[in-house]
């Protein structure tokens, strides 16, 4: 799906990185006093001790107390010479004293992880101590208005991989709640980044359930079959989903019969008595332009009288926007009473099939999704898309033509599949 979000995020975190640095860079930047001379501060020579126990110097404490004292009064006669110190040049002073305060700690730090005596140091590699910060920094904060130059580029990628504008907002909203602000670890902030965007994902797709599972719980308490009704519109690959789904509960050691409630597409029984025909599966078949919730309701009968674990309906293939159609669907989901609904859906469509689902999960309350067509799709925005607004599992990915060519949807393996 992400194959350009890679390079994105990589640039993305190293212009973050950059912006850091020279943030830190200009930080270490001398002001000048307004109108007067700048005041120079020597360099402070840290007074040592040795310690046997350690065998390592280490800063005197109370020489360095007393260094701090006299640069304090180093600083009041340059200000008794100045006959009228500006209030600017007032605070640079003052700033300048804090500074040489801060040699104490600086040196410390410098003198404890290196362990060598002050005397063995190069003054030439002497550095500041916003400079050394600025090179050793381990961690970067990124800011909102940071995070909003990048967050636009970001939706932009998301929309191109077939993830609808809300999913795409709605991402983008919770990445900004867990990094903006928070220390990131700089030499792994790409993979960071990446570790939250998983978490989110993991958190917009529901878990799937075993339709496996759910048959054979109700095979070992009731006699009556257990019903699956299969909605979508024209073209996504129904009829042939459903063979799939068949297959599969059959390599499992559970019967199936199937209902042909399309009676409106032409070919649409034929072909679904060819694939029940190559299983070695009962169809239950009426005329064309017949009644297709009573097809459904004749071949759950024929699975009571069997003892037939599990009847799949197919229906016609219905527009989201026809009221008519949809009205229909909801007769054949109160006359059958089916167990579990599912849409059939394509991987590649996008922005439409959030439409489509919105319109069926209103009509009849949809239960589980398949995703046909996803052995082509690259992009795996419509799964996202999908998940987030109906808020029902991804039960199914179909793969192929063939009736292996179906595989139980997998949130870990589909986050991988993004290159996340």
């Amino acid at each position: 799906m992400f194959s350009k979000f890679k390079e994105k995020l990589s640039a993305w975190t190293k212009k973050i990185t950059e912006s850091s640095k020279e943030k830190s860079e200009e930080k270490i930047k001398p002001e000048k006093l307004p109108g007067k001379k700048e005041i120079q501060t020597k360099e402070i020579e840290i007074p040592t001790k040795f310690i046997p126990g350690g065998k390592r110097f280490e800063p005197d404490l109370e020489k360095l107390q007393e260094k701090l004292q006299e640069i304090e009064k180093n600083v009041d006669e340059l200000r008794d010479k100045e006959e009228k110190v500006p209030l600017k040049a007032e605070k640079q002073i003052k700033k300048e004293v804090k500074e040489a305060k801060k040699q104490k700690t600086r040196k410390e730090i410098s003198e404890f992880f290196s362990e060598k005596k002050p005397e063995e140091k190069n003054t030439s590699e002497k550095q500041g101590f916003f400079s050394k910060l600025s090179s050793k920094i381990q961690k970067v904060k990124i800011s909102e208005k940071e995070f909003e130059i990048y967050a636009e580029e970001l939706e932009m990628l998301l929309l191109e991989n077939n993830v609808a504008v809300e999913v795409a907002e709605k991402i983008i909203q919770k990445l900004k709640e867990e990094i903006i602000g928070k220390d990131l670890l700089k030499k792994e902030l790409e993979s960071e980044i990446k570790d939250v965007l998983k978490n989110i994902i993991e958190e917009i797709l529901v878990e799937p359930f075993s339709i496996y599972e759910k048959v054979k719980q109700k095979k070992s308490q009731e006699k009556k079959p257990y019903v699956i009704l299969f909605c979508g519109i024209n073209g996504t690959g129904k009829t042939t989903t459903i063979a799939k789904v068949a297959h599969h509960l059959k390599n499992q050691n559970l019967s199936c019969v199937l209902a042909a409630a399309d009676t409106f597409r032409a070919a649409s029984i034929e072909q679904i008595k060819e694939h029940a025909e190559k299983l070695g599966i009962k169809v239950i078949a009426h005329e064309y332009e017949h009644d297709p919730a009573s097809v459904g309701f004749d071949a759950i009968k024929y699975a009571q009288k069997n003892a037939i674990d599990c009847v799949l309906i197919d229906t016609a293939g219905r527009m989201h926007t026809s009221k008519n159609l949809l009205k229909e669907i909801e007769k054949i989901s109160k006359v059958c009473e089916p167990d579990l609904k599912i849409f059939v859906g394509e991987s590649i469509t996008g922005n439409d099939a959030v439409e489509q689902i919105k319109s069926f999960d209103w009509s009849i309350g949809i239960d589980g999704i398949i995703l046909t067509k996803a052995d082509i799709d690259e992009k795996g925005g419509t799964a996202l898309s999908v998940g987030y607004v109906s808020k029902k599992p991804i039960l199914y990915l179909g793969t192929g033509q063939v009736y292996d060519n179906i595989e139980p949807f997998d949130k870990k393996k589909f986050i991988q599949r993004l290159g996340l």
